[in-house]
């Protein structure tokens, strides 16, 4: 069993900072990318960021210069640092990790459950 817990989603004022954090716990075995997506009222869950076991990096444009994604591959966390923030950024924000469980021979996406993010004007 698998699980990804994130935590850090909370209120904040535009221009502000945020951290998200996501932890993976259970039989990880091998994990590709980590990464973040967002779903806001209304729309369609979009993807923010992800980074590669290797460590490369990559953003919507949307965030770009704003947020940065970060993970700890000894302990599977991934992180994501959000600064400037504005009010079209408020949504559920989600982790994702690409897990290749032991004895599996392909990565199957795992999801957490979700943590709120809100921007006030």
């Amino acid at each position: 069993q698998v699980q990804l817990v994130e935590s850090g989603g909370d209120w904040v004022q535009a221009g502000g900072s945020l951290r998200l954090s996501c932890a993976a716990s259970g039989t990880t075995g091998s994990v590709n990318n980590m990464g973040w997506y967002r779903q806001a009222p209304g729309k369609q869950r979009e993807w923010v960021a992800h980074v590669s076991s290797g460590g490369t990096t990559r953003y919507a444009d949307s965030v770009k210069g704003r947020f940065t994604i970060s993970r700890d591959n000894g302990k599977n966390t991934v992180a994501l640092q959000m600064s400037s923030l504005k009010p079209e950024d408020t949504a559920v924000y989600y982790c994702n990790a690409q897990i290749r469980r032991p004895a599996q021979l392909r990565y199957t996406d795992y999801w957490g459950q979700g943590t709120q993010v809100t921007v006030s004007s």
